[in-house]
């Protein structure tokens, strides 16, 4: 078992799943099943394999669903805390900071309930630990419609959306230089000073709070191409997740 010194994340499972209908109108999309088990119920198994067994889970769409089955399971061996979104979905940054009061502690990794990675996720925290960013962020070099944009040190310089031309840039303007095209895999390794730093409130996105904060703290991309990883966006991603995850 490969463990590491971060024994807590946080898993976003609160949205709306809508790309993933005909499931998503009666499920989570959380506990869509891929071979027999859950997108959930594979994360959290995941996190066990480097240790971490104190996880955050957000919830809205469906969310007696999802609280049901965690309690049916003991959370599949790990210390659940839901964190309740019911009443409004707060998006990947307003979630996060909700769920601060459980994080303030020490380091965390935050992932995304419908991404499926065989990622070394010990050696990406090994990495930030060893770099001590605010957020090291996992990236690869697949093709996808929206980048974030680093220079050759792995520093955040700003997110591009290839298909409508717009960029957003750390500062507010391009320094000039060469960037690299790396796409987001929705995990990240946060530091929880990140918390008194926020300035956005109620629903935004981790996008904006990295972008904001990138000039003035170190945000790293950590590449793990070449790993298995797949975003369980679609019903037809699961066919092909199941090929993948056994």
């Amino acid at each position: 078992m490969n463990f590491t010194p971060i024994s807590k994340a946080m898993i976003f499972a609160a949205g709306l799943g809508t790309r993933f209908k005909p499931w998503t109108d009666h499920h989570p999309k959380a506990l869509a099943p891929v071979n027999g088990k859950s997108l959930l119920q594979r994360n959290i198994e995941y996190l066990q394999q480097y240790g971490i067994r104190d996880v955050v889970v957000n919830v809205h769409h469906f969310a007696d669903q999802i609280t049901d089955v965690l309690a049916a399971s003991n959370g599949w061996g790990s210390r659940i805390t839901i964190s309740d979104e019911k009443d409004e979905v707060l998006e990947t940054g307003g979630g996060l900071k909700k769920a601060g009061q459980w994080l303030k502690e020490a380091p965390f990794v935050v992932m995304n309930v419908d991404i499926l990675t065989d990622l070394d996720l010990g050696a990406m925290i090994r990495d930030h630990f060893e770099h001590r960013p605010l957020a090291t962020l996992a990236v690869t070099d697949r093709a996808t419609s929206r980048y974030f944009l680093f220079d050759d040190k792995h520093r955040l310089r700003g997110w591009r959306n290839v298909k409508t031309g717009q960029e957003r840039w750390v500062g507010g303007a391009s320094s000039g230089g060469a960037v690299i095209e790396k796409a987001f895999s929705g995990i990240h390794v946060i530091d929880p000073a990140i918390f008194g730093l926020m300035k956005q409130e109620g629903k935004f996105s981790m996008v904006d709070v990295y972008l904001d904060l990138a000039a003035a703290h170190s945000v790293r991309g950590f590449d793990h191409s070449g790993s298995k990883l797949i975003d369980v966006g679609k019903p037809e991603a699961a066919e092909r997740a199941s090929k993948l995850f056994v």
